[in-house]
């Protein structure tokens, strides 16, 4: 099913089954040792009792904003697919629990811009939305970040844009929005909230801070006309916490410069500039044993970097941020706590070998380790 027909069945797919009883028991569980984490053990024996009736009977309780804080920074320190996670103590809430409409959350996510742009002083942020209604539906942002270029099909086979999200295109399209077609149009926010249809909202510009990309040597790259934005703000995952599910729960850290530079411009299914790069640098291009994918991955990633640092906008490169995990993980190892890590996704795609996180192993992710960020069993779920 494509992703168009999982949006026109908004209704099934904002709407989460009931729980099993295996599921509700480990749930229950998930509540308790939430409550026995060393960051509320402050809270008065009698909150914690009252927490724990009332999801025994009910199967839900409300957190209160300090509760809500606190499980949030821990699914964050959690999440094994997670480089960023040294700074896991400084993110920042916005709690949109009140939202009743769709309305209500896309300013709730304008609100999250907003805080997070920092005018380019990038701050972590997660804005919490409403939890699921007792019988199962949920509010939802169907997008997979709150920022994202269109990507739109052309006749021939090519694309103008961002091919990553051709399908998300054709569907707000269809919807009745109308971009530009140019290679970087901002795509509207998809949402899907119980008692209303299906709505997609224009992310205001004014909250969109945007990089164009120049190199520190080569005059010819800022004429490719390549830009970024600077917040990189998830949307699409499920977060957990003390056995409650809150399926609307965008966040934000700020970009590697690998992300951008090796792989949204870099990977073939995405916009592909290394041929282009290549020949402007007049690389011998006959043969992959000439490495010209490589030299032209190297200058594209010192555009990027160059560029947000001259734009005033925060971006960590794979080295640090590489030394900055393995701070992370010394840590937690002090602190008696296991450290579960993706390795496939904590090594940068370029020059992994020169980094610390390669030369080492690390306790196995664990996928049932809460609280934590979930990959959305329904719609798409990538991180990245």
């Amino acid at each position: 099913m494509s992703f168009g027909e999982e949006c026109l069945r908004d209704r099934e797919v904002a709407t989460r089954p009931a729980p099993t009883s295996d599921e509700f028991d480990r749930r229950l569980r998930e509540c308790a040792e939430f409550f026995r984490q060393p960051e509320l053990a402050h809270l008065p024996a009698s909150r914690v009792a009252e927490v724990l009736d009332e999801f025994a009977l009910t199967g839900r309780y409300e957190h209160t904003a300090e509760e809500l804080l606190v499980g949030a920074k821990l699914a964050w320190r959690n999440h094994a697919r997670c480089v960023g996670r040294n700074h896991w103590r400084t993110l920042k809430l916005l709690d949109a629990r009140h939202a009743v409409t769709a309305a209500d959350l896309a300013q709730a996510c304008w609100d999250h811009l907003r805080t997070a742009t920092n005018g380019g002083a990038l701050q972590s942020v997660i804005t919490i939305g409403p939890r699921p209604l007792p019988d199962g539906r949920e509010f939802r942002i169907l997008s997979p970040q709150l920022i994202r270029y269109a990507g739109y099909r052309q006749a021939d086979g090519t694309v103008v844009g961002d091919p990553a999200h051709i399908e998300l295109t054709e569907q707000v399209t269809a919807m009745g929005w109308r971009g530009e077609g140019t290679h970087f149009d901002l795509l509207p926010l998809l949402i899907s909230v119980p008692d209303e249809p299906l709505q997609w909202f224009e992310v205001p510009r004014d909250l969109v801070l945007e990089v164009p990309l120049e190199h520190p040597n080569y005059k010819w790259f800022a004429k490719l006309n390549l830009k970024w934005h600077a917040v990189p703000a998830v949307s699409n995952m499920d977060l957990e916490i003390g056995g409650l599910t809150y399926p609307c729960a965008p966040f934000n850290g700020w970009y590697v410069s690998t992300e951008v530079g090796a792989r949204n411009f870099s990977d073939s299914d995405r916009y592909d500039m290394l041929p282009t790069i290549a020949r402007k640098l007049r690389l011998d291009m006959r043969s992959d044993r000439t490495l010209w994918r490589d030299r032209a991955l190297v200058e594209l990633n010192r555009a990027v970097i160059h560029s947000y640092r001259k734009a005033g906008v925060i971006m960590v490169d794979h080295h640090t941020v590489a030394r900055q995990f393995l701070d992370f993980v010394d840590r937690e190892e002090k602190a008696g706590r296991a450290c579960p890590t993706d390795w496939s996704w904590i090594n940068p795609p370029m020059s992994a070998a020169l980094t610390p996180t390669f030369h080492r192993l690390y306790d196995e992710p664990d996928l049932d380790v809460r609280p934590n960020f979930v990959t959305r069993q329904t719609g798409s779920g990538c991180p990245v």
